[in-house]
């Protein structure tokens, strides 16, 4: 069986949502499906939820499964398919990956509630407005981009110490005084309920089936760390290779993220762009080239600990492209640092598609002359920044000023824009340089 979608050509798939109450808390279509179905998929505890009288031959799920799926429907190709999900299937479960590997059209699907839906309902909580993180089968850190004051999510848990850990991770990240309630076997009828604050979470681990859901309350203290760009500067661990928030804040504006792009933070320093680029929407990726080994262990420590740990980090970006390493080709491009390495700019401008945005910054004159040429070659917008912060001197305060940046920023296309120049002066408190390399 190809993997393309559409070339499914057996019989359509069911696919039955089935709660924690079990058999019972199906509907007869649902009913029907499971016992119409010749070969019934599941998990283990899933398929222990079906009654004996269904004959069905039963397949537990193997692991990992996403490798062996392909096979393993080509197998019992030619029968009656069933396949049973956790609540709906379409949220978080095995559903998303059927439709992505058979096409929607090759499926049934019977969805139950959702944990989500269970818990909000329990809760008292909107669902519309309750964004939910699943940490199944992902880092526990993706979690903290959504932490912020007040502000009430849904963690969907991987097994029953993710209540622990999530515990001693918001101790850790300054969101200790937050409040957790662990939800377990929602709609069932072992359901149960637990609370407590995170710093001070003693519980043991309960049932592996779990939600937990955060209302969350920030150490006043805590640098403020939310999804919009310009993240404080003290949150990068590094060697002083940073793109200061300021200049971060208007060089993500011009890369102008959208949901589910790839970036590419060539000359990646601590990895702020990509960081950023990340943390703007769950669905972005990012791939950081750094040529020093430090330097990218350093990118990996910062996007673990600001909860974006997916990045990839790979070396100098001529020599990536040129062992041939499957790197997709970009939505965006920044060069912060390498500008003017013999054919870094050529290299990131021919990998760049048709419609895709390039922003380079430079703190040299002769990086500088270098964005002045491709400027007038393709066009796009030059800026300048010159960023002022104010700092004590004596017993009075003075500005300032950190390096100027020169901005260039372009979209490949037919050269549809002219060419602009802008120069704009900030004021802002603190100091230090203004590019990562």
């Amino acid at each position: 069986m190809s993997a393309a979608p559409g070339s499914w050509t057996g019989t359509p798939v069911t696919v039955v949502g089935i709660g924690a109450d079990g058999w019972d808390g199906l509907g007869r279509a649902a009913r029907e499906a499971v016992g119409d179905a010749e070969v019934l998929f599941g998990s283990v505890r899933q398929l222990a939820l079906v009654p004996p009288t269904v004959a069905a031959h039963r397949v537990t799920w193997p692991s990992p499964l996403l490798p062996a799926l392909p096979g393993l429907l080509e197998r019992h190709g030619g029968a009656r398919l069933c396949v049973l999900a956790s609540g709906d299937p379409m949220f978080y479960g095995i559903g998303v990956t059927l439709a992505r590997l058979l096409g929607a059209q090759a499926l049934r699907v019977l969805p139950q509630p959702s944990s989500a839906s269970l818990a909000c309902a329990r809760l008292g909580w909107p669902l519309a407005e309750t964004p939910v993180v699943s940490v199944v089968g992902r880092p526990l850190a993706t979690v903290l981009p959504e932490l912020a004051d007040g502000r009430r999510l849904l963690v969907l848990s991987a097994d029953e110490h993710t209540p622990r850990d999530l515990a001693r991770l918001l101790g850790g990240h300054g969101f200790g005084g937050s409040e957790l309630t662990v939800l377990e076997q929602l709609g069932g009828s072992a359901e149960r309920r637990r609370a407590g604050i995170a710093r001070q979470w003693e519980h043991p681990p309960g049932d592996p089936l779990n939600v937990v859901a955060i209302t969350c309350s920030a150490d006043p203290d805590r640098p403020r760390a939310t999804r919009l760009p310009g993240l404080p500067d003290e949150l990068f661990g590094g060697d002083g290779q940073l793109t200061k928030h300021e200049v971060r804040a208007l060089t993500l504006a011009a890369l102008a993220p959208a949901p589910g792009e790839l970036l590419w933070d060539v000359g990646g320093g601590s990895g702020s762009i990509a960081i950023e680029w990340c943390r703007a929407h769950a669905g972005n990726r990012a791939v950081a080239f750094e040529r020093l080994e430090r330097r990218r262990r350093q990118i990996a420590d910062n996007a673990t600990v600001l909860g974006v740990p997916h990045i990839q980090v790979r070396g100098e970006v001529r020599g990536e492209l040129a062992a041939d390493t499957g790197i997709a080709a970009p939505d965006a491009i920044f060069v912060g640092g390498g500008l003017t390495q013999d054919g870094v700019l050529e290299t990131c401008w021919a990998q760049l598609r048709q419609g895709g945005r390039l922003v380079a910054n430079a703190v040299t004159a002769e990086s500088e002359s270098l964005l002045l040429n491709w400027s007038n070659a393709q066009g796009g917008i030059l800026r300048k920044f010159q960023i002022y912060r104010g700092e004590p001197l004596g017993s009075f305060t003075t500005w300032r000023p950190q390096l100027p940046v020169t901005q260039w920023s372009v979209v490949k296309t037919a050269r549809s824009f002219p060419r602009r120049r802008e120069h704009v002066t900030g004021h802002a408190v603190g100091s230090g340089p203004s590019s990562d390399h």
